[in-house]
């Protein structure tokens, strides 16, 4: 159990991203001092030098950064990901994500494209811009073999959520468990699956898993759901399949990302887009402040850290 042990009459120094987070921070302790710091802003200095704790606004740590911070001990995200951050940690310094944080709002996401997708609906808003009354049959969700690749948090969200439409679900992590099958049989299990979901954490095991072997397998018609991160997925390899009409994908991320002008994916069929806002609803703002102060309480009670993210 890892812990960020304090002296009984020492200052807990903050760096936060947020005027906002340091008032709740420091309405948990007169013994804690925050300071609201962005990597637009010059290098620490003074008391926000000191901090022991920083709560970063980015995905990886600004160049310098780490170093301007002498007595940094933990490193505090308020993200599930944190591929940016793991394995880059100076020593004695310590990296936790939020895990939760984002969860009802991500799984949420998965739900919402995986039924606008599988309905056609995006087909539909292109008509009605049209002004064309396009009636066709498109697909259900009802009863759908949908493969989740990740067994996390989210992804039993998203297996919850999806129980109430009868649908056949089938896990896969890397480490097998009861109820989760192993990645070495996804040859088995791609041509059975009629929705794939991937809620993987981008790891040197998972980038470019989904190539075109992975995709190949699948059967016509499939539909590819990445709630992951956009390099889960060989984007060249996606365009083509997407390109032959043979599979169709709704994606939350892309490689690269943002998708820049003129990318084609911009223009390719079968494709539900959207610009990495599965997370983004008020209420994960709550949470991820939520998950902060919990983890501040827990150092100042000299409690276990949390969510505790180990090397990729």
């Amino acid at each position: 159990m890892t812990t960020l042990e304090l002296a009984a009459d020492e200052t807990l120094h903050v760096l936060v991203p947020s005027r906002r987070l340091a008032e709740a921070v420091e309405e948990l302790s007169p013994r804690v001092r925050a300071r609201s710091w962005k990597p637009e802003d010059e290098p620490p200095h003074g008391e926000a030098a000191q901090a022991q704790v920083w709560v970063p606004s980015t995905r990886t740590a600004p160049e310098g950064l780490l170093e301007a911070l002498p007595h940094l001990r933990l490193v505090q995200l308020t993200s599930a990901g944190a591929e940016g951050f793991a394995g880059r940690m100076p020593e004695g310094v310590v990296l936790c994500n939020a895990r939760g944080a984002h969860t009802p709002a991500t799984a949420e996401w998965v739900m919402a494209a995986t039924l606008a997708a599988q309905r056609g609906l995006p087909f539909f808003v292109r008509e009605h811009e049209a002004r064309r009354w396009s009636f066709t049959t498109h697909r259900s969700l009802v009863g759908a073999r949908v493969l989740v690749i990740g067994a996390g948090d989210i992804a039993t969200t998203v297996g919850r959520m999806l129980a109430g439409f009868d649908a056949r679900l089938t896990y896969v992590a890397r480490r097998p468990r009861e109820g989760v099958r192993t990645m070495s049989e996804l040859p088995q299990l791609l041509p059975e699956a009629d929705v794939v979901v991937l809620l993987v954490p981008l790891t040197p095991e998972t980038t470019g898993m989904v190539d075109a072997r992975f995709l190949a397998a699948l059967p016509d018609g499939a539909l590819l759901v990445n709630a992951a991160r956009g390099p889960v997925v060989d984007t060249a390899a996606l365009l083509a399949e997407l390109t032959s009409g043979r599979l169709r994908a709704a994606v939350d991320v892309t490689d690269p990302e943002p998708l820049p002008d003129g990318h084609p994916l911009w223009r390719a069929p079968n494709l539900l887009l959207t610009p990495h806002i599965g997370g983004e609803v008020p209420e994960t703002r709550e949470r991820a402040t939520a998950a902060v102060t919990e983890q501040i309480g827990r150092i100042l009670a000299g409690q276990p850290l949390a969510n505790v993210v180990g090397d990729y």
